[in-house]
């Protein structure tokens, strides 16, 4: 495999989606990959005080990863709690896609495991 160089790398589209139907809505939720810069926020959002804040955990990643067709947040900071009061059912939908598209829990660990395995 060749290397990259700079160009190639700033240049490549990284940033997969899945739109996800959401019938009890109306309509589909656009889900993206997180860039880095995105990643941080969301993870600085776990942390706010240093110490691990639990409250909104499915809605934050949701509100992370919700885009509209150019690929911008669709759900403000400020939104979460109120995205977080819509059924559990369906934000749980929506984090899973979101999860497994960001590396996030039992994905990440699953491709961890099977890099692990291809390695040795």
């Amino acid at each position: 495999m060749a290397l990259l160089n700079k160009d190639q790398i700033i240049g490549a589209s990284d940033l997969p989606f899945e739109d996800v139907q959401v019938p009890e809505w109306g309509g589909d939720v656009r889900i993206t990959t997180m860039s880095g810069i995105e990643r941080s926020a969301y993870d600085a959002s776990l942390f706010p005080s240093g110490k691990y804040d639990p409250r909104h955990f499915r809605a934050k990643l949701v509100a992370h990863t919700a885009v509209d067709e150019s690929g911008s947040r669709i759900i403000s900071d400020d939104s979460i709690p109120a995205l977080d009061a819509k059924a559990g059912k369906i934000l749980d939908r929506l984090w899973e896609v979101s999860a497994r598209l960001n590396g996030i829990g039992p994905w990440a660990e699953d491709a961890i495991r099977k890099n692990s395995k291809a390695s040795r």
